[in-house]
């Protein structure tokens, strides 16, 4: 079997640094916002407007990375990074607020460059190799699903410091090792090709392969971003212990990443068609556990693992089969369009837990989130069946 590149490798160990850096962010960002916002209603603001930004600027960052190049986008990114490492320590010793926001929002515009590096795996790969580098350098996850929690908690009370400061001073720390790696980083060299004339250009956009892979990464994530929320709602509510839901969300995250060291193989294996159903069809698994009822901790763990399988098939899967059908003309065009839509889905499944589990309850939302997934799973069956490798 060929093997991947060492510059794949360089870029999953950036992507646990990025990851990482997020598990770091979500875990400290609501209660160090707490502690400063003028009111408990704001607490959540700084979270949200990271969000957003990364939103904002995913498509234009594509565009700066197609003009200057993928690792003079990712050196800013990293130097965002430290900045929000920087600026975050220094509002949370000193109660700014306003900092915060601004900390978090430096923090989006590092991840809106951040998110581009499964893509940079596979700039001028083979396409027998695409599968497999995606699926590496999204695997570089599980390294954050461990670090990331250890962070958090050996430096969120570090005596001598306000609470979580040396948090966000942690980002600084894992900005430099981030550049240190964008800098030995060697992309794969491009094969000259002839130009193609504008109409060829036009035609080459959005196919049904491209909005298929869109969807599937983009509900996919929103799926699994709006059932984990509110998941640890549910698990509240129950009185189950922190200890025994936050074991639950763990083992969420490791069957997010766990499966990425394989995913790749799997679409070698056997195709873009069911690797995606198969991603679907796990996700319609864990709504229907919560349709069957939610009384024990073995229903909810059970649940929130296939949850992570299936994102992990859908999300992978789309971005492989995303990376097959582009070319030199539109890849940093259809790659922005893809991070920007998944950065928005992502956003949503983020911030409309609480609200729906007030206004219909989790077994509502997880019929809800069946529905999608059913679409899903009649789209990539009916829209990938010529979707082969090679």
């Amino acid at each position: 079997m060929t093997r991947l590149p060492s510059s794949t490798y360089v870029l999953s160990v950036c992507q646990a640094m990025n990851l990482t850096a997020a598990v770091v962010s979500v875990s400290v960002a609501a209660l160090a916002g707490e502690r400063i916002a003028p009111s408990p209603g704001w607490a959540t603001l700084p979270y949200g407007v990271q969000f957003a930004i990364v939103a904002i600027l995913t498509y234009p960052g594509a565009l700066f990375m197609r003009q200057f190049g993928r690792k003079a986008g990712f050196l800013l990114g990293a130097t965002m990074l430290i900045a929000a490492g920087c600026v975050g320590f220094v509002s949370v010793e000193h109660a700014s607020f306003v900092g915060l926001v601004t900390s978090h929002s430096l923090l989006g515009a590092y991840v809106a460059f951040a998110n581009f590096y499964r893509f940079a795996a596979v700039d001028n790969l083979s396409m027998e190799l695409r599968p497999r580098g995606v699926s590496l350098v999204v695997a570089g996850g599980v390294l954050a699903a461990l670090i990331g929690p250890w962070l958090s908690i050996g430096l969120g009370s570090a005596e001598g410091y306000a609470p979580f400061a040396l948090c966000y001073a942690s980002f600084v720390g894992i900005g430099m090792v981030t550049m240190a790696l964008i800098t030995v980083w060697r992309p794969i060299p491009a094969i000259p090709v002839k130009a193609a004339s504008d109409l060829m250009v036009v035609r080459q956009q959005m196919t049904a392969p491209i909005a298929i892979a869109i969807f599937a990464s983009a509900s996919a994530y929103m799926i699994m971003n709006l059932l984990m929320v509110q998941a640890s709602l549910v698990m509240d509510s129950m009185h189950m212990s922190f200890d025994a839901s936050t074991l639950a969300i763990q083992g969420h995250v490791l069957a997010m990443f766990l499966p990425s060291f394989v995913t790749g193989l799997i679409v070698v294996r056997l195709g873009f068609r069911f690797t995606l159903c198969g991603g679907f069809i796990l996700l319609m698994a864990a709504t229907l556990l919560a349709l069957i009822g939610i009384g024990s901790f073995g229903n909810m763990l059970s649940g929130l693992i296939l949850l992570g399988v299936g994102w992990n098939l859908s999300y992978i899967g789309g971005g492989a089969l995303l990376a097959k059908y582009l070319t030199d003309q539109n890849r940093h065009r259809m790659q922005g369009i893809n991070d920007s839509v998944i950065a928005i889905c992502a956003t949503v499944g983020a911030f409309s837990p609480a609200l729906l589990q007030t206004l219909i309850g989790w077994k509502n939302t997880n019929i809800a989130c069946f529905l999608i997934c059913a679409i899903g799973l009649i789209l990539a069956w009916r829209g990938t069946r010529r979707a082969a490798l090679g």
